[in-house]
């Protein structure tokens, strides 16, 4: 699958690809699904979102990073089948209440915007964090709303020589909320049990929480 091309930055920097890739296998968008993200910045996520919904809207309270998103969705049409909508406005007041599916790409205002995802029963949450405090927080909100389906936490490195050999470049850990609104979830009931960040079950050796 191509590569997204981002020719157009801003300050806050795109969703790393590696994430973007989980990002997308847990919000699963399909051609008839309404997929909403929040906090659009670079639009890396739009585009990725796009590749596979039938409708992105995107929400991005600063202007400049809107400009941004425009201009990387310009220089991405080829890969985008999606029929996007960006909306230079603040959630919870500018978020649609169709949506199948939502992204929440920071922390700003979070429990309101669950709080609608509740109200209209989407099924799939999805809300990245970077910093440990936050997410212990947004987990709570999560289960305060019986919506938490799992939590991941995970990190990438990237390889560069270093003196012949390779060494590693560690990017910040990310912890991704996955949760479901919907009237037919059944958010933290996992039959199949605990799994690893790698795919793998965790033996919980019968210990408790």
């Amino acid at each position: 699958m191509p590569a997204i091309a981002l020719p157009h930055d801003a300050k806050a920097g795109p969703t790393k690809s590696e994430v973007r890739a989980v990002l997308r296998s847990k919000l699963d968008p399909g051609p008839d699904d309404h997929v909403v993200e929040v906090g659009s910045c670079t639009g890396a996520v739009t585009i990725e979102l796009a590749r596979d919904a039938g409708r992105v809207t995107a929400l991005e309270r600063k202007a400049e990073r809107l400009e941004t998103t425009e201009k990387n969705l310009a220089a991405n049409a080829d890969l985008v089948g999606a029929e996007v909508e960006l909306r230079d406005t603040e959630a919870p007041e500018g978020l649609p209440d169709d949506a199948d599916a939502l992204f929440l790409g920071g922390s700003r205002n979070y429990e309101a915007v669950l709080d609608h995802a509740v109200e209209t029963g989407v099924d799939r949450i999805v809300m990245n964090v970077s910093r440990l405090e936050v997410a212990g927080r947004a987990a709570q909100a999560f289960r305060d709303r019986e919506i938490l389906e799992e939590v991941v936490q995970f990190q990438v490195g990237h390889g560069y020589e270093l003196a012949g050999a390779t060494s590693f470049d560690a990017d910040n850990p990310v912890y991704m909320l996955v949760g479901d609104a919907s009237s037919d979830g059944e958010p933290g009931d996992d039959e199949a049990g605990p799994v690893a960040t790698d795919g793998g079950g965790r033996d919980t050796g019968g210990a408790g929480p």
